[in-house]
């Protein structure tokens, strides 16, 4: 039986796929099992307990831990839910599914597109005034993310300029 060979940009596109779906695995399993550590990250982010302290910005501050933990489970298992969208558009990449493989993945990089752009950069960073703390200022990883995401994501695009599909 012979098959045909892989094109080199779709095997890219499966393998930045399955580093990102790992990579964002990782980061739901450390958020999972050492809880608290990004909790308190959460936490004084939301209170801006560690910003300039301007009252005009003050108002935004969320204190309440009940809201607190709610916003921070809540990134959790939109982390988990978005490694396991990029799993299984990787398993697709594998299965050479190119169409699904490729919408499939899309939906997974948008979902951490707007965690890390829309929640952590513009939210975060801006409306909590992330970017005023010298201790709990997450805009640097943030924007790593971002970026590969989105850098995996054009080229998962580009696969669907050929007709392999």
């Amino acid at each position: 039986m012979t098959t045909t060979p892989r094109n080199p940009l779709t095997v890219t596109a499966a393998l930045l796929t399955a580093t990102v779906a790992l990579y964002i695995a990782l980061v739901a399993f450390g958020n999972i099992t050492d809880f608290g550590t990004n909790q308190a990250f959460v936490q004084h982010v939301l209170a801006m307990d560690t910003t300039f302290k301007d009252d005009d910005l003050m108002w935004r501050a969320i204190t309440n831990k009940g809201l607190q933990n709610t916003a921070y489970v809540a990134i959790i298992v939109w982390e988990t839910v978005a490694a396991l969208v990029l799993v299984y558009g990787t398993w697709l990449w594998a299965r050479r599914e190119n169409a699904r493989a490729r919408a499939v993945s899309t939906y997974g990089l948008l979902m951490l597109l707007l965690l890390f752009g829309a929640g952590f950069i513009a939210v975060g960073g801006e409306w909590f005034s992330m970017w005023q703390s010298k201790t709990w200022n997450g805009l640097d990883a943030a924007l790593r993310v971002f970026v590969l995401s989105g850098v995996v994501l054009i080229v998962v695009q580009l696969t669907g300029r050929g007709s392999e599909d």
